[in-house]
C-alpha cells in the first residue's frame, strides 16, 4: 500500500534571537558574545547588577544600536523591521512626561502611528488607567506616570513587550498594580522581556530568569534551577569564639560568610555538612534553610567575576 504524503510542521521562529552578539564601548564589552533565544509567549526576566549589560542588550534588541559582531533578530528579521511593523512595544527608563496633553490624547496619538494598533480603551484598561483618561500626563504621580508609559508601550498591539526596569522608584502598592497589568497582557499569549534589580519580581513574574554579568549570560533557568546551580542550602550556627579556618574544608561547603558571631555556610550537601559540624561540636544555634535567590545571584555573579578575571590573566 502506498503511503500518504508526509506532513511537515515548520519550526516556529523565536520571538528573540541573539547569535554571538557583541557590543563594546571602548575597552568595555557591554555585551560579550551572547547566544540567546526567547520563544513566543515566554515571560523572561533579565537580572544583573548595574553595568552588567542589561540596557545595552535591550538597545540591541530594539535596534537602537547595532552589534559589532554577531546578529540580533526579532521574529526572524531585523529589529527595526519588527519595531516599524508595531510588533514591539518598549518601556524604557529614559522618558519625560509630555506637557499639556491628556492621557487619552497621548495614547490615541501613539496608537495612530501603528498599522494595527490596540484599541485605545483596551490599552488604557490593561494599564489600569482608564479612570485617568482626561487627566494631564504632566500632573500624574510617579506610579500613574509609569502606568501611562506602559499603555504607550501597549498602544501598537505588540507581540513582544520590552520593559527596562519598569518598577524602578515605585512604591510597593504601585509595583503590585503594575505587575497585575503586565500579567493581564502576558495572558494574551504575548512575549515579555523585562529587566529588574528586584530578585523577588524576577521569580514571581517570569517563566525564566537570565542572569547577566559583565556582558555575558551566566545563568538561564527558573528560580529553583538557579538556586540548585548555585548550591542548594545555607547552614548557619553560632561561632562562640571558635576558629573558622577549617569550615570551608567541610564536606559540601562552597562558601563561608561571617556575620557577627554567626557563620553562614553555602553547601551542596547540607546533611553531610551538618554531620561534620556535629563532630566538631559546632551545632549551637544551628539552622538549615534552602538557598535563596539572593544567594544564587551572588554566587553566580561572583563565579562569573572570578572566571572573567582568570581569563583576562591568561
Amino acid at each position: 500500500m502506498a503511503s500518504g504524503p508526509t506532513t511537515t510542521h515548520p519550526t516556529i521562529t523565536p520571538a528573540v534571537s541573539f547569535s554571538t552578539a557583541a557590543k563594546a564601548y571602548g575597552a568595555v564589552r557591554a555585551v560579550d558574545g551572547v547566544d540567546l533565544e526567547i520563544a513566543r509567549g515566554e515571560t523572561v526576566a533579565l537580572l544583573g547588577r548595574n553595568g552588567a549589560g542589561k540596557s545595552t542588550a535591550i538597545a540591541l534588541l530594539l535596534g537602537l544600536c547595532e552589534p559589532d559582531t554577531g546578529t540580533v533578530e526579532l521574529f526572524g528579521g531585523p529589529p527595526d523591521k519588527a519595531v516599524r511593523a508595531g510588533r514591539v512595544g518598549a518601556m524604557l527608563q529614559e522618558a519625560r512626561a509630555v506637557p499639556r496633553v491628556t492621557v487619552g490624547e497621548l495614547i490615541t496619538f501613539v496608537a495612530g502611528r501603528y498599522p494595527a494598533p490596540m484599541p485605545v480603551p483596551r490599552a488604557l484598561d490593561l494599564a489600569g488607567i482608564a479612570h485617568l483618561t482626561g487627566r494631564r500626563v504632566d500632573r500624574l504621580s510617579g506610579g500613574q506616570t509609569q502606568r501611562v508609559r506602559f499603555a504607550v508601550a501597549l498602544a501598537g498591539n505588540p507581540d513582544l513587550l520590552v520593559l527596562d526596569e519598569p518598577t524602578a522608584a515605585l512604591d510597593v502598592e504601585a509595583r503590585h498594580t503594575f505587575w497585575e497589568s503586565m500579567r493581564a497582557y502576558a495572558r494574551r499569549g504575548s512575549t515579555v522581556l523585562f529587566s529588574t534589580h528586584y530578585l523577588e519580581e524576577a521569580e514571581a513574574h517570569a517563566d525564566r530568569i537570565l542572569v547577566v554579568d559583565r556582558g555575558r549570560i551566566v545563568a538561564d533557568g527558573t528560580g529553583e534551577e538557579l538556586r540548585r546551580a548555585a548550591g542548594g542550602s545555607r547552614v548557619s550556627f553560632d561561632l562562640n569564639g571558635r576558629s573558622t579556618a577549617d569550615l570551608t574544608l567541610l564536606p559540601g561547603v562552597r562558601s563561608l560568610e561571617i556575620r557577627g558571631d554567626r557563620a553562614h555556610l553555602r553547601t551542596d550537601d547540607s546533611d553531610a555538612t551538618v554531620v561534620a559540624l556535629a563532630q566538631l561540636g559546632a551545632i549551637r544555634g544551628l539552622e538549615v534553610a534552602p538557598a535563596s535567590l539572593d544567594d544564587a545571584f551572588l554566587a553566580l555573579t561572583t563565579t562569573a567575576h572570578t572566571r572573567t578575571e582568570t581569563e583576562a590573566a591568561r
